[in-house]
């Protein structure tokens, strides 16, 4: 993967969600700001500039000279904390931001000639705050601006992004998904809840709240899980999966990667579903036994 730093901007005045801290409020149970620092956590350097707050990983804190000047501004006090080749470039408030666009953009940004590449949205919009650039064009152009203008605050991303030679990315029905108002938060904690994304976001918030770097495959662990609650009771079920997360724990301490600690949760699970297959199986065995005959009873 090619080594990049990223450039989070999480200032703004918020005033339309009046004026809240918008990168701390939380969609399924964590600040906007962390599910973006969860989607580059491979960055070299991160930079975030804004007010200092809590974060789930450690971060460069700067401002924007003067505070509240924009986001060019807030670029130019970035990307002076920066020194890789490639620089990504993320507002914090895109709660449905993932590794793969990330991945997306970087691979883009590497092809050809170019000087980076940014995501458009559904409605073809591009986003300069969801973008791969470029360090020295980047810098470049930031330094031309500042010439010709003054200084970099209040100037629109427009101005930058026009004079760089950038590739497109389609982020795709939600990647692009901003939170300006409450009407948009609304919208996406009601996301995270769909029947088809719940599980998913949730064992990401899990995950990152537990600082658990590890694919788990929830189809495996649902299937023990069923299998414990039928085969032997249902409390079976939530104390069985917890052992197995032990097991897997400690048969996983001495692994060389996140491949084999979950090569030991699907083995742990492996080991704990054909325990429950075999108690459900002694007691089907017993079931016919324990049902009355009706022989020697009096009964017709």
């Amino acid at each position: 993967m090619t080594a990049y730093d990223v450039i989070v901007l999480a200032g703004g005045a918020a005033k339309r969600l009046g004026g809240a801290d918008k990168p701390a409020v939380r969609v399924g149970g964590r600040a906007l700001l962390d599910r973006v620092l969860a989607a580059c956590s491979g960055a070299g350097a991160t930079v975030v500039v804004g007010g200092r707050r809590p974060t789930s990983r450690p971060v460069v804190w700067t401002r924007e000279v003067p505070e509240g000047g924009g986001p060019l501004a807030a670029l130019g006090a970035g990307v002076r904390l920066t020194t890789a080749e490639r620089v990504l470039v993320l507002s914090a408030d895109l709660p449905f931001l993932g590794p793969a666009t990330v991945d997306a953009l970087l691979a883009a940004a590497g092809e050809g000639g170019g000087e980076g590449a940014l995501c458009t949205d559904p409605d073809g919009r591009d986003q300069p705050l969801l973008a791969v650039y470029r360090a020295e064009p980047l810098r470049r152009e930031l330094a031309l601006l500042a010439t010709e203008h003054g200084s970099l605050a209040g100037l629109p991303l427009r101005l930058l992004t026009t004079e760089l030679d950038l590739a497109r990315v389609d982020a795709g029905p939600h990647a692009a998904f901003d939170c300006d108002t409450w009407e948009d938060i609304a919208a996406a904690r009601a996301r995270i809840r769909e029947h088809g994304a719940v599980l998913d976001e949730w064992i990401t918030s899990v995950k990152n709240e537990l600082g658990i770097e590890l694919d788990v495959d929830t189809d495996v662990l649902l299937d023990l899980a069923r299998d414990a609650a039928h085969g032997v009771a249902r409390p079976a079920a939530p104390l069985t999966t917890f052992l197995v997360g032990y097991a897997a724990a400690r048969a996983s301490a001495a692994a060389a990667g996140p491949e084999e600690a979950a090569a030991a949760v699907a083995e742990a699970a492996r080991k704990a579903t054909a325990l429950a297959l075999r108690w459900e199986a002694e007691a089907a065995e017993e079931r016919p036994r324990a049902e009355p005959s009706g022989e020697g009873t009096g009964t017709p």
